[in-house]
């Protein structure tokens, strides 16, 4: 279950981990770093983000979504 975006825990991620579902599967390879690391630098706009406790801190989980790749291919925030 996705959580919603949340600011705390957010300043306590410590990992970053992102879902590729298998319904995106056509993103290139050589894009996904590229696109995983946009998508982590503005998670507060991301559609699915999950936090999951660490020793640490928290990893902060993103399954993207057609509507993030669409977001970031427009250009938008």
């Amino acid at each position: 279950m996705a959580d919603k975006f949340d600011p705390y825990r957010d300043s306590l991620v410590v990992e970053t981990n992102t879902i590729w579902p298998a319904e995106l599967e056509g993103v290139a390879a050589d894009e996904k770093p590229r696109l995983a690391a946009a998508l982590h630098a503005d998670a507060a706009h991301c559609e699915q983000v999950e936090y999951v406790r660490v020793h640490t801190g928290f990893c902060r989980r993103i399954t993207v979504t057609s509507g993030d790749l669409q977001r970031l291919r427009a250009g938008a925030p």
